[in-house]
């Protein structure tokens, strides 16, 4: 398989792998080195079409294949719960995405073998194995905070798939609607009052989960210098590290490790080293 793209000689598995991030806004992809989570060479950007069916939105990601000169294993971080290869929810896509064979649908489309996860799942399989939370042991918990709150679950590496954390209740509305990072750009919040609202926040799910480190990604964790002081966690909390390479990172790291046809994110080992 020496002539497979990406594929190291020595039979370790795929060397290089195309991460793709499916968003709202766009379509962002680009080669990752597995072993370090570089990305390999330029990053692809397609912008999300509307509306975002199926069929365009497949066209789409065949593009950024097409950009990338690829031919290998895709992985494809999606906007929605997904599970067995479905996505679920398309919150901000098309409501046809909700029960489709997504990884059938973009193997198709691609002519690659693609498999296909929670967005937020993969940017916590990114920061987990190679950013912030690499080496920790415990319940670590990656919050995005973005248009919404974006949730990724790990028990001593192993991801606990599709948690919606961002819908916890707080003061009777889900959470994401008073802390998200939309919120505080169109509100016009000041760094402290953003700061109470994601501590607010941040107590709930401390109650609910008692986590061992909380990892804050997002346009706003860029700024933690700013705000991370002003929160009263018992938990540590750490800003992401891989920033807005996070998605199409941990993408790539799955496929690469899950190989083709696998549906089930949760069926990979993802190992921290701690406790071992």
């Amino acid at each position: 398989m020496s002539d497979t793209p990406g594929h190291d000689p020595n039979g370790a598995g795929p060397a290089v792998v195309l991460g793709i991030d499916i968003g709202g806004s766009a379509v962002k992809g680009a080669l990752v080195e597995v072993a370090t989570g570089r990305l390999a060479g330029a990053r692809h950007e397609v912008v999300t079409p509307t509306p975002a069916t199926p069929d365009v939105l497949g066209a789409a990601v065949a593009e950024v294949v097409r950009l990338a000169g690829w031919s290998g294993p895709v992985g494809c971080a999606f906007p929605g719960v997904v599970k067995d290869g479905r996505t679920l929810t398309a919150a901000n896509l098309h409501p046809a995405w909700e029960g489709l064979d997504a990884v059938t649908a973009l193997s198709g489309r691609t002519g690659c073998p693609v498999v296909v996860m929670n967005d937020a799942d993969a940017a916590g399989l990114a920061e987990v194995r190679l950013g912030a939370g690499a080496g920790q042991g415990g319940v670590v918990l990656l919050l995005t905070l973005g248009t919404g709150i974006g949730s990724a679950l790990f028990c001593d590496g192993r991801l606990v798939p599709n948690t919606e954390l961002g819908q916890l209740p707080m003061r009777g509305r889900p959470a994401e609607h008073l802390a998200s990072a939309r919120v505080r750009r169109e509100r016009g919040l000041d760094w402290p009052a953003y700061a109470a609202l994601v501590d607010e926040y941040l107590a709930v799910v401390e109650t609910v989960l008692w986590p061992d480190l909380l990892v804050i990604g997002g346009g706003v964790s860029a700024e933690a210098d700013r705000w991370f002081h002003l929160l009263h966690t018992r938990t540590p909390v750490v800003p992401a590290r891989l920033a807005n390479d996070a998605g199409i990172v941990g993408a790539a790291l799955w496929a690469a490790e899950a190989g083709p046809g696998a549906r089930t994110p949760w069926q990979a080992d993802t190992p921290t080293g701690a406790g071992s």
